[in-house]
């Protein structure tokens, strides 16, 4: 199953040249590194922010004043040279020279590629740069505005060339004034479209499309209105994908998606989409509220991307207290469909970089966090294997204590895993019915991978009234059944 490191590459890049005292860029990146990122249990490297960012959206984001506090909020010792502009505010669909260009990421891609890891790159449909080359050789591919628009709401639109357009935007947010909006709704846009996917298809084996809902048909009818204009009778991912595999049919195409339309994006072609909703349960709710989205059709969830942060969101180790990071992880890790971890979160980083810098903060490395994680990346990808099942979980009338509990179970050919995990502030106790009747008469050894303790059992006593369960708060089992 799909497992994804997200690396920053401009911020990578520069530790790198620090740590080794010269330029390093994708085309030398030393092979120890290639090493340490292709680590087992990773199976698909994300290289965030590769393409050409644009001067003019950099000379914008230099003006606002807000942007620029959040900068300073994040990196104190801020300059001017650590300000890059950002990552999705893509000026050309070329790999920056800065980070070693084309040949360079064609390096990188087959380092990676010697060690058994996929290469994912970003595609950004809704919006581009206020310098792209289509402002000028393509206006009808962009949503346009009037000079009583430019007028009336200047933080909106712009003027380029003798031509007003929007600024990017989704529909509950104030425009982003450093990039200009796409049309989803005009044909050349989608031909356009299917043009740039399959030239990053040529460097890469997947894409990550950055909020890809916004190009659906009614989200963009409803963020745009008269606008856009009549919607056309086909879906916006619908006409692309195919098109595109059709070139690439073993891209992977990861969708980063909100608003529960996960499933609808599943439908129109996305191979993974993200998993907003458990990260918001693992982080806000209670074990039964993700126990009900864990009970959600299989197939579905198998085109999940299960993350805990990512560039986008805060990181884990600054929002969550230690044990629950550990258990909350050991669930994300062990679930179907795709995982995404973050470069940094393994070592315990908790200043996430805006995408628009190409530094960041050192910061102490937190050795017992990242030897967890150490144990459990390998761990998970032992137990992915097979088929899932969400098992339920007992108690006695005197102690509810195992509601915070969830379990479930992975079921090969030669290998059975069990997880459960307490999602809970409390001790919990409970009994876990084990799934596989052929355990009658026989006994049984567990072996907890991230432990090594090992529990030998009756495998009636297994299926009735199941495993005996009793975890203190925020801890997890992940056990092998022989």
């Amino acid at each position: 199953m799909t497992v994804i490191y997200e690396i920053n590459t401009l911020v990578w890049l520069g530790e790198l040249s620090g740590r080794y005292g010269r330029r390093v860029t994708l085309g030398d990146v030393p092979g120890e590194v290639w090493d340490e990122v292709a680590r087992p249990g990773i199976d698909t490297v994300w290289l965030m922010g590769v393409w050409e960012r644009s001067p003019a959206g950099l000379a914008i984001a230099l003006r606002d004043t807000a942007l620029l506090a959040s900068f300073r909020q994040a990196l104190p010792d801020l300059t001017e040279a650590d300000i890059a502009g950002s990552a999705y505010c893509v000026r050309n669909y070329v790999v920056d020279a800065g980070l070693g260009g084309p040949d360079g990421l064609a390096e990188a891609r087959a380092q990676l590629a010697t060690r058994g890891v996929r290469l994912i790159l970003d595609y950004v449909p809704n919006h581009v740069a206020p310098d792209h080359p289509w402002l000028t050789d393509h206006p009808d591919r962009l949503i346009k505005g009037t000079v009583d628009d430019l007028t009336r709401a200047p933080q909106a639109f712009l003027e380029i060339g003798g031509h007003i357009y929007a600024n990017g935007r989704d529909p509950y947010f104030a425009p982003w004034q450093d990039v200009v909006q796409l049309d989803a709704f005009s044909d050349d846009l989608r031909t356009a479209a299917v043009d740039t996917l399959v030239s990053i298809g040529d460097q890469a084996d997947g894409v990550r499309c950055d909020m890809a809902m916004l190009l659906m048909n009614d989200v963009f009818a409803k963020t745009w209105g008269d606008r856009a204009g009549p919607a056309p009778a086909e879906d916006f991912w619908p006409y692309v994908v195919p098109r595109v595999r059709a070139r690439h049919p073993d891209l992977l195409f990861v969708a980063e998606a909100y608003w529960d339309l996960e499933w609808a994006l599943q439908q129109q072609g996305f191979d993974h989409c993200y998993d907003k909703r458990l990260y918001d349960r693992l982080l806000h709710e209670t074990a039964e509220s993700t126990r009900s989205h864990l009970q959600a059709d299989l197939a579905y969830q198998r085109g999940l991307v299960r993350f805990l942060e990512n560039h986008d969101e805060p990181r884990a180790a600054a929002t969550l207290p230690p044990d629950r990071h550990r258990a909350v992880a050991v669930t994300i890790a062990t679930l179907p469909g795709a995982t995404l971890w973050h470069e940094g979160q393994f070592e315990g980083r908790k200043v996430r970089p805006p995408v628009f810098l190409s530094r960041r903060p050192q910061e102490p490395l937190d050795e017992q966090l990242r030897a967890f994680y150490g144990q459990l990346l390998p761990a998970a990808a032992a137990v992915r294997e097979g088929d899932w099942h969400l098992l339920a979980t007992t108690g006695w009338p005197d102690n509810d204590t195992r509601r915070g509990l969830l379990a479930w179970s992975w079921t090969a050919p030669d290998t059975r895993h069990l997880v459960i995990v307490n999602l809970s502030d409390t001790p919990a106790q409970g009994q876990v019915p084990l799934p596989w009747p052929d355990l009658t008469g026989r006994p049984c050894h567990l072996t907890d991978l991230l432990t090594n303790q090992t529990y030998d059992r009756d495998g009636d006593a297994l299926l009735t009234p199941g495993l005996f369960v009793d975890l203190p708060a925020w801890h997890a089992h992940v056990l092998r059944l022989t």
